[in-house]
């Protein structure tokens, strides 16, 4: 991704006047499918992003450019102007939520792109809401603090892209800094950092190029089966708000009236919610070991109980395994896109060359390799 290339393309189309902005990525050490349960997560911010060059143009019609689509789209900020391009979608929906909320904005010129791989799970679309929030707050004055920035993208998500997320990828895009990790109480919206520098150690993901859609049904299938647990546990234990205030024993009460599929659901949510809390302790002591047990806690759950891994997923998880590899799960909603993996950096290259070699003997493909450089959110260039 060439930012020069973006400021030509504006140029081009739109003139040498622009400003320009950005907002990365992020990958989830732990707390996976938890945020919409109102339990913790556990983020950071990465150094691929979306950049975007934006003007203001004095009318009420944006006019957008997609590099990565290679395609162009005009639309009014009205409800009735939704475009049909997908991409335009979120765009659309930051605006739109903006006006919900009572402010007024005018319309933009903008082209945009980004190095956050699409379908991998390190929350792209997340980066392009976070970016023109971002802008868009910033250009015209609004005064509208980060947390309500996080929600406009979350609600673009729920009202324009058809996916009830949580607010996790947002708030990492906009909150991120440089060296830290966030643990984010997503019913409270209580956050703090913590240093993340684990000395003898990579983070690397690898991508089964396996590509996701978390809109198809079976991402709310999941949050439905949360929220029917819930409802079941609630009417027992009215303190019960979300699903990660609930403990296993209170499930184990209302499994008699709670089909076999939210029952596992439920189990995964509320252990996971365990998970990020001790992945913390255990950081702040430099134990990585335990770190690392947390995270095949994790994958072992989504796989079995949850139920969002696929088989290319779980066989790389097979591959951390063999190689000494300390931690490893799968990250993001699922049904394909990356692993995340925490690795001694005297077996990182043999853990790759393995993982390469072996991957593409069974798939016919090799994954593609990311090392993460945890790093800051949104901003302007």
């Amino acid at each position: 991704m060439d930012l020069q290339a973006i400021k030509n393309k504006f140029s081009a189309l739109f003139g040498d006047e622009f400003s320009v902005y950005t907002s990365p990525g992020r990958v989830n050490l732990i707390g996976e499918h938890t945020d919409y349960n109102g339990g913790f997560v556990f983020p950071g911010a990465i150094d691929k992003g979306i950049f975007a060059c934006i003007r203001l143009n004095g009318t009420k019609t944006v006019r957008a450019y997609s590099i990565d689509n290679e395609d162009y789209c005009e639309f009014g900020l009205n409800e009735e102007d939704l475009p049909e391009q997908h991409w335009a979608k979120y765009l659309f929906g930051v605006c739109r939520e903006i006006e919900k909320r009572g402010y007024t904005i005018g319309g933009f010129d903008t082209v945009f792109a980004g190095n956050v791989p699409i379908g991998a799970g390190m929350s792209s679309s997340a980066a392009v809401e976070s970016t023109y929030a971002y802008a868009l707050n910033e250009l015209f004055n609004l005064g509208i603090d980060k947390f309500e920035l996080a929600r406009i993208g979350q609600m673009t998500e729920h009202h324009y892209v058809g996916v009830k997320c949580g607010i996790m990828d947002q708030f990492a895009s906009l909150f991120g800094k440089a060296g830290n990790l966030m643990r984010l109480n997503c019913a409270t919206m209580e956050f703090e950092y913590f240093p993340f520098d684990p000395k003898g150690y990579k983070v690397v993901l690898l991508d089964t190029l396996v590509k996701h859609s978390l809109a198809s049904s079976a991402y709310n299938k999941r949050r439905e089966s949360c929220e029917n647990a819930c409802a079941h546990i609630a009417a027992k234990y009215p303190e019960v708000k979300y699903l990660s205030d609930a403990t296993q024993d209170m499930l184990d009460e209302v499994r008699p009236d709670i089909s076999g599929e939210d029952y596992l659901r439920a189990s995964y949510v509320i252990g996971e919610k365990q998970r990020v809390l001790d992945v913390c302790d255990a950081l702040g002591k430099g134990d990585y070991e335990t770190v690392g047990k947390c995270m095949y806690g994790t994958h072992f759950g989504m796989s079995k109980l949850y139920e969002v891994s696929c088989e290319e997923l779980d066989y790389l998880n097979d591959l951390a395994k063999e190689c000494g590899v300390t931690g490893s799960r799968v990250m993001g909603g699922g049904f394909g896109g990356c692993t995340i993996n925490l690795v001694k950096e005297d077996l990182y290259d043999n853990f790759i060359k393995t993982a390469k070699e072996k991957f593409n003997a069974k798939f016919g493909h090799e994954p593609k390799v990311y090392d993460v450089v945890i790093s800051d959110g949104a901003r302007r260039l």
